[in-house]
């Protein structure tokens, strides 16, 4: 009898066991600036996990295992990034990263992950190098789901120079990484259009005076000024326009919807455009729904997102994942890997529908047909004009032969 009680408790532990091991969480890291100039994109792009994170678990979660989210502000500052990475691997354990709001963040913190065989899929930041930095080596595992700036500059050049007929450009960049590439990748979009750029300004984070950059600009004849920067400077372009008495289309990188570009620019802010993957409007069932649930959760001032393309792709960046986890039917980095690069089942997300998002040489899910352009007015971010909002209401699958066409002089 005792003994048949212990081969009972025995077997009950070793069940208990089996099943505390397979309720485990998987953990999922996120990383991107909760704080400071760059925040209004890491927040809204961490609620946009959170909110894609909870839904799942809601359903069952993935293999019977819900996921648990490990989040770190990492300032905006590259070195924080790679704390934060070193943390990740080794201490958390995380399984797979989504965020980076920063390129040069995401640039400093890949490699780590790139040796450690851990999935990275970049939900925000745009530097066209990103999900290049590791060509070279067997396997690449960068992945990302926003639009890089080899789409973003050609289409900044359509904008101001086909569309709009500007011939005399501007480019004003901050200083980061972000800008600087981004300029080249404007340099080089304005060279296939036969252009030359009439000024080239450069600008520090936290500048707050534009004075000198724009005189140099104006006094060059400058139609339009082109940007590559984030909000909080992105606002003192557009006051020191209104400064100077000199207003002149901004058409930039899809940072100018920012909220901190919007509300430090006011009225000065009107009319600046830029490409968007999403915008807060509910032209898609799925949209709706996510719109609605967003300002339900987080109760966002003014109804107003900070940064919906944040947002969206942040959430849309959950959804993928766990699709990859669930098809390769475990949380080991290369099946992962593999999954994702062969996708079997469409994903639904806010942005697009991924279909077949990635490929083994492909780890963009974006392509130039899916952006539209937005354009600031009365404080919020509306679709440029008519014929964007009737390409937002159609779902735009990935077409590679988009960015192609759009490359073309």
């Amino acid at each position: 009898m005792l003994f048949r009680f212990k081969l009972l408790a025995v077997a009950g532990a070793v069940a208990f066991s089996a099943g505390a091991f397979a309720a485990d969480p998987i953990k999922i890291g996120v990383d991107g600036p909760f704080t400071g100039g760059s925040s209004s994109m890491g927040v809204s792009m961490r609620d946009g996990v959170r909110l894609a994170t909870e839904e799942i678990n809601k359903s069952g979660g993935v293999l019977g295992r819900q996921i648990q989210l490990v989040e770190r502000d990492d300032e905006a500052k590259n070195e924080r990034g790679v704390q934060i990475a070193q943390e990740f691997i080794n201490k958390e354990k995380v399984v797979a990263v989504v965020g980076y709001i920063n390129t040069g963040v995401a640039l400093a913190s890949q490699r780590f992950f790139q040796e450690a065989k851990i999935p990275v899929l970049n939900n925000v930041a745009t530097g066209s190098i990103i999900t290049h930095q590791f060509d070279k080596e067997p396997e690449n595992y960068v992945f990302r789901n926003a639009a890089h700036d080899s789409i973003q500059a050609p289409m900044i050049v359509e904008e101001a120079v086909t569309r709009r007929g500007f011939k005399k450009v501007a480019i004003l960049a901050d200083s980061t990484n972000y800008g600087q590439l981004g300029r080249e990748d404007l340099e080089k979009a304005l060279k296939a259009k036969g252009i030359t750029p009439v000024a080239v300004e450069k600008f520090n984070i936290k500048d707050v005076d534009m004075t000198a950059q724009l005189l140099k600009a104006k006094e060059a004849g400058a139609e339009a000024v082109l940007t590559y920067g984030i909000g909080p400077e992105l606002a003192q372009i557009a006051n020191g326009m209104t400064k100077l008495g000199w207003k002149v289309p901004m058409v930039g990188s899809w940072t100018l919807s920012m909220a901190n570009f919007i509300d430090n620019a006011g009225p000065g802010g009107d009319g600046a455009r830029m490409p968007q993957t999403f915008i807060q409007e509910p032209t898609t069932p799925k949209r709706k729904a996510f719109i609605t649930s967003y300002l339900g959760t987080f109760k966002p001032k003014n109804n107003r997102i900070d940064s919906p393309v944040s947002a969206a792709q942040g959430y849309d960046s959950i959804y993928l994942l766990a699709a990859a986890i669930k098809q390769a039917n475990s949380t080991e980095g290369p099946k992962i890997l593999a999954a994702l690069e062969d996708l079997k089942t469409p994903v639904e997300g806010v942005v697009t529908t991924y279909t077949k998002p990635f490929a083994k040489g492909d780890h963009d899910a974006i392509t130039a047909n899916i952006p539209v352009f937005g354009e600031v007015k009365g404080g919020r971010v509306n679709y440029a004009n008519a014929d964007d909002m009737k390409k937002a209401a159609m779902v735009q699958l990935k077409n590679n032969a988009a960015n192609d066409a759009l490359l073309k002089p």
